[in-house]
Parts: structure tokens; C-alpha cells; sequence
């Protein structure tokens, strides 16, 4: 009856055990006033008649986003056991790119189907109507459908992974496998400090209040200050300020970056109104209404919308909190663990710039972080000619700028606004940069014939990551897909690192005493018991720091790593102070 697994009631369980062969039984059909429909079979008997096939661990499942399955199964009482495959990651793993992995797409894709929509079973819009209100000889065809295109999907996905055998471990290995992981983190869910949010919501009320009168007051004349289309008209017509471009609606762009590159009060302070006020109703306001009656979070993860393997997620999207500025520390304040419990966060320090290091094999950067050196501390000391020790804090903070701007390919304009110095400046730290690190210079120069080349990329683990873009004739478009070229095997592959830590890290964690709760960025965020936090922290960090030479080795993949793979933990009561 819902997408929100945690709201969905079953209706019918479509099953298909061979090509062009599907049933539909129909279990929970509801006339109007939720009155059940004849002639279906009572959804208990047609459990318990199931159960057995479900949770055989000789019988092999498939499914189409099978965790969203599992999910529902699992609030029945049945727990999804035997090969999983999930037709979804299937696509995923074979390519990223080509096209978006819900089950229409991949049909028209794979197959030249053109498949029944929800929405033409269920209409549109307003008058859309659940699952449950369709009728069974409709909900029939269109539930057999699903069953019959999952299964000749799986058999196209299927014959070609016989030919590609590191795709072929990279979906049996490593993302079922994270899947699994995944919907036991969602079930489990994170504790709510909803009090504390509640008085962050009426603070962030007051201080948005603030910042709405400090506009109209900067602006001279009331406006609505939340209207995109009023203040593109106070800054460029009213007060006359130059930069304004106006999109295909007539309206002025007045996006984020738009503002950001006004140099006037009005823009910056209708900035700062936008972030709180997003913060507001994307986090303190929403994370309210989204806890259970136990006051747990459940957020959704989605491991096949990224071009690089990264996991996102939404429902709240834990990725998006803002945790360089006091306002997002706040809000991670009220993740909390519950009485006897404490939050346990281990986060891969420095993952790409190793990554780097590895890929580049730079004889500079791999010594730097073998020697244990402070690798932003020690890029500043090469490019300053001056000893580590002489480093001044400000000299450090360039250098990271440097180090990062560089894995995400920022130019000399974007590294001369993000460090407040002239162009001439920021063209010579560049400059100096790959005259100490000439070997990462090379890696770019490499990467980016590479994937014009094969048009693909590969992480550490051998995932090849497509780069569609990389031969277009307009020069702007093929520079961005350069510029991802470079970086999609770093990111990559800290996305292949932290899913192999996640099952590295569910083998060996004591399950009665602790478990994984969150997965942001290059962080695993557990909830353990008070007693037992620092050896388990331990445990943890231990599992994290060898997955290369043991849980990758075990699957198969031979990786000599150039560099430590290094891992903080911080305990504390809530997620917060946990770093």
C-alpha cells in the first residue's frame, strides 16, 4: 500500500519461476470502508504455506530492490533467506550510467519493453489510489508483469556477469552482502533527542525572524524575502546590482551560487536565511515527524543512484547535514543512543588523499603518509621549502584547500576565491604543487586519456565506472567529465573501502552488545553497550583498518595498498560527541 516500508501493508505476492510465467496472489484488496475483497486467500494460511520457500536457505530468491521486500516480509514474521539477487544492483554493478536501475527503465532498456506504469493502474495525482483498490484482475496483470520482466532481467544480467567475473564477485561479494547490512541498519533505526529539536526548531524560528528583517532593512523597502522572483527584482532592478541573469521562466537566477558570487549584504544574509531556514524543515522539523513511537529514525539508503558506488540516502538524507558549521554540530547532537548504550563513531581519515597516494604512487605523498606525518602539515612544508615544525596554522589551511581542490579538480579561480588571494597566487601554489608531486600530475594526465580511451575508469576493487560525456565535442562539457574522470576512482573506491568495512565489521561485531546504525560519507556510526565501548571500538577499528589485506583478499581481490588506511573512533553520548 506504500513505498514507506515502514507504512506499507502487503496487498499480493507475485511470483515468477520462469520466463514469461507469473502468478499473483491476491491478499489484501479492500473494498471502500476497508472492507476485504472476495475471493482472495487469507493472507495468513498464504504465509504460512510460503514461509518455507522464503526462508529456505537451498531455494534462491530474486527481486527487483529485493531489501524493500525483505522489508516487508520481514514485518510478517519472515525472514528473506537462500542466494539473494537483486536485479537492481545486477544493473548496477554492469553499469552505473547507462541508465536510471528502476525496473521501467531497465525494461525499455534491456529487453525493448515498454511496461505498465503504476500510474496507469492507479491514476494520478490527487485521485491516485492505493494498491489495495485496484482491482484484482488489473492488479494481476501488472503484478505478474513485475515478476516475469524481474526474472528476464536477471537472465540477461545473469549471462553477461558470467562474462565479467570481477562484476560478477563485485554483486555477490561486496553488495548483497551491503544490502543485508543495509536493511538491518534501517529496521534498527537512530535515537531522536526530539526535546533538543524542539528547541533548536524555536531558535532557528527566531533567528530566520532576525535575518527576514535584516534583509528588508538592508533592502531599504519591505519584500518577500522567501520569493525568488522578488528578491531577484530588489537586487537587480530595485537596487540596480549588475550579474543578474534571468533563466527561461523571465525570472532572475537567484540560486546558491548565483548569490554567492554577489559581493552585497542583501545576498549573503538572504544566504544565511535560506541555510537555516533548510536546515529547519529538512532536519529539526522533519526528523520530529519522521520518529516511531519509540522515537527512532528510520532513514532509507539507496545503493544504486550514484555514478561511483557512494551510498546516499533519504528520509531523512543523513549525507546532507551541514558538520562544519555550529548549526549542523547541533543537529548531530540529537542523535542519541539510549540508556546503557553510547554512540561509537569510526571514520577512514584522509580516504581519498591515500587514495591518491596509491593511485599516483607520488614517492612524496606515499612516504608522507607512511611516516605518520600530518599530510596537510607536510604538503605546506614541500610547496613552502620549510621545515614541517615552521609551519604556520593559516600555511596548513592553504595546503588542504590545495590538497582537496585538487581531487575534485578546482581551478586557479576556484582555489584563489576559496583562499582570498589573487589568481597569480593560486596559479603558483598550483604551480609549486606538481612540481613536488609531479606523479599526481601524471595520474590526471593518465586518467583522463584513459577514460577517453575505454570510455570507463576503475576503482581499487576493478568496479568500472562509465564517463559518457568524455569525448563531447563542447569543450566545457568534456573538461566536467575530465575533471570526474579524475576523481570517480577516488571516490570510488572509499565506496567500495567503506562497504567492505561495514561487512568486515558485521562479522566480527558482538551483535547482543552493539550495532551499526548509520553510514555517512567515510563514517560508520554504531550504538554500543556503555561497558563494553572501548574494546569493541577496537574491534571495530581493527576490522576497518585490515579490510584490504583480509575482507578484500577473502573475496578475491588481490590489493597491495601503498599507504595505512587509517581510523578514528570517538565514543560519546550522542553523535556529536562522538568525534
Amino acid at each position: 500500500t506504500a513505498l514507506d516500508w515502514q507504512r506499507a501493508e502487503l496487498v499480493g505476492i507475485s511470483i515468477s519461476c520462469a520466463p514469461y510465467t507469473a502468478y499473483y496472489i491476491p491478499v489484501g484488496h479492500t473494498e471502500d470502508f476497508g472492507l476485504l475483497v472476495e475471493n482472495q486467500l487469507p493472507i495468513n494460511d498464504v504465509l504460512t504455506a510460503l514461509r518455507p520457500l522464503l526462508t529456505s536457505p537451498t531455494i534462491a530468491k530474486i527481486g527487483q530492490h529485493i531489501k524493500y521486500d525483505a522489508h516487508i516480509f520481514a514485518k510478517y514474521g519472515i525472514t528473506l533467506q537462500g542466494t539473494l539477487t537483486d536485479t537492481m544492483l545486477q544493473s548496477y554493478v554492469i553499469n552505473a550510467s547507462v541508465v536510471r536501475h528502476n525496473m521501467d527503465d531497465l525494461a525499455k532498456h534491456y529487453l525493448g519493453i515498454d511496461t505498465t506504469t503504476f500510474e496507469e493502474v492507479a491514476g494520478k495525482g490527487a485521485k491516485q489510489i492505493s494498491f489495495d483498490k485496484v482491482a484484482i484482475d488489473k492488479a494481476s496483470q501488472y503484478a505478474c508483469e513485475d515478476a516475469d520482466i524481474t526474472y528476464r532481467l536477471f537472465m540477461v544480467f545473469d549471462d553477461y556477469l558470467q562474462q565479467d567475473p570481477i562484476a560478477k564477485t563485485l554483486l555477490q561479494q561486496l553488495e548483497m552482502p551491503t544490502a543485508r547490512i543495509l536493511t538491518n541498519m534501517e529496521e534498527a533505526g537512530v535515537l531522536i533527542d526530539q526535546d533538543l529539536l524542539k528547541q533548536l526548531s524555536t531558535r532557528f524560528d527566531g533567528e530566520i525572524d532576525t535575518l527576514e528583517k535584516q534583509a528588508i532593512e538592508i533592502a531599504g523597502t519591505p519584500f518577500k524575502v522567501s520569493s525568488p522572483k522578488q528578491l531577484g527584482e530588489m537586487l537587480f532592478d530595485t537596487l540596480g546590482l549588475s550579474g543578474g541573469k534571468k533563466t527561461k521562466t523571465g525570472q532572475y537566477a537567484t540560486s546558491e551560487e548565483a548569490l554567492s558570487k554577489i559581493d552585497h549584504p542583501l545576498a549573503s544574509t538572504v544566504l544565511e536565511y535560506r541555510g537555516l531556514a533548510k536546515l529547519k524543515s529538512t532536519y529539526t522539523d522533519a526528523l520530529i515527524k519522521a520518529c516511531d513511537t519509540a522515537g527512532r529514525v528510520h532513514t532509507s539508503y539507496h545503493q544504486a543512484l550514484t555514478s561511483t558506488g557512494r551510498l546516499s540516502s533519504s528520509d531523512p538524507n543523513l549525507q546532507n547535514i551541514p558538520i562544519r558549521t555550529d548549526t549542523g554540530r547541533l543537529i548531530r547532537e540529537a542523535f542519541i543512543a539510549p540508556q546503557g548504550r553510547v554512540i561509537l563513531a569510526a571514520d577512514y581519515s584522509q580516504i581519498e588523499l591515500r587514495l591518491m597516494a596509491h593511485f599516483s604512487q607520488d614517492p612524496t605523498l606515499i612516504k608522507a603518509f607512511n611516516d605518520g606525518k600530518d599530510i596537510h602539515t607536510a604538503t605546506a612544508a614541500e610547496l613552502l621549502g620549510k621545515d614541517i615544525s615552521e609551519v604556520t596554522a593559516i600555511e596548513r589551511r592553504s595546503a588542504k584547500a590545495v590538497n582537496f581542490g585538487l581531487l575534485y579538480g578546482m581551478s586557479m579561480f576556484g582555489l584563489a576565491k576559496q583562499l582570498g588571494v589573487e589568481t597569480d597566487v593560486a596559479k603558483d601554489y598550483i604551480k609549486r604543487y606538481f612540481a613536488r608531486y609531479g606523479a599526481i600530475g601524471d595520474y590526471m594526465q593518465n586518467t583522463k586519456h584513459d577514460a577517453s580511451e575505454y570510455g570507463y575508469v576503475k576503482t581499487l576493487l576493478g568496479r568500472k565506472l562509465y564517463t559518457p560525456n568524455i569525448r563531447a565535442k563542447n569543450h566545457a562539457v568534456r573538461e566536467g567529465a575530465e575533471r570526474a574522470a579524475i576523481n570517480a576512482p577516488l571516490q570510488g573506491s572509499a565506496a567500495d573501502i567503506i562497504k567492505l568495512a561495514m561487512i568486515a565489521v558485521d562479522k566480527v561485531l558482538p551483535h547482543d552488545k552493539a550495532r551499526l546504525l548509520m553510514q555517512v560519507h567515510d563514517e560508520l556510526v554504531f550504538e554500543v553497550d556503555e561497558n563494553h565501548a572501548q574494546e569493541i571500538g577496537t574491534l571495530i577499528k581493527h576490522a576497518m583498518q585490515n579490510v584490504l589485506n583480509d575482507t578484500a583478499k577473502a573475496m578475491g581481490f588481490d590489493v597491495t595498498f601503498a599507504v595505512p588506511l587509517v581510523v578514528d573512533v570517538g565514543i560519546g553520548a550522542n553523535w556529536e560527541k562522538a568525534h
